[in-house]
């Protein structure tokens, strides 16, 4: 980060992008999964519950394969990532939780981590997905 801007204005930047970034993703991936890809990068990959995903191609049979859902997102964090650790792209750690429930399914319990970069474009900046993690939180019985 550089030393020109203080951390606070790298915090609050982060704040607003996964405020709404959040927004966007989980009513995409609710209403318009069609559309989801395009919220990540060519390479991105997901990680599923320990399973692997990486590119649009595949990311897009993955995500028409899930059945229709509605997520409810009850904590939101976020937090800058140094610049020192991804050469100095723009990039915010976003971990949300909450609960899911996917047609012809209970209602359950869910962790998501997001690695979103900035990326500059001729008339402002976009958040895309670098990097997805999605684990359902089951507990033992």
């Amino acid at each position: 980060m550089a030393a020109s801007v203080d951390f606070k204005t790298y915090v609050d930047q982060a704040c607003r992008a996964a405020d709404e970034f959040v927004n966007i993703y989980y009513e995409t991936v609710d209403k318009r999964r069609r559309a989801l890809t395009r919220l990540y990068l060519d390479k991105a990959t997901l990680i599923w519950n320990g399973n692997a995903v990486s590119g649009h191609e595949e990311l897009n049979k993955f995500f028409e394969m899930l059945p229709s859902s509605e997520f409810q997102v009850n904590v939101l964090d976020c937090q800058p990532v140094h610049e020192q650790a991804t050469q100095g792209q723009t990039t915010v750690l976003v971990v949300t939780s909450g609960t899911v429930k996917f047609d012809g399914d209970k209602q359950r319990y869910f962790n998501q981590n997001f690695l979103l970069t900035a990326q500059a474009t001729p008339t402002n900046t976009v958040w895309k997905i670098a990097s997805d993690c999605f684990r359902f939180q089951d507990w033992a019985s």
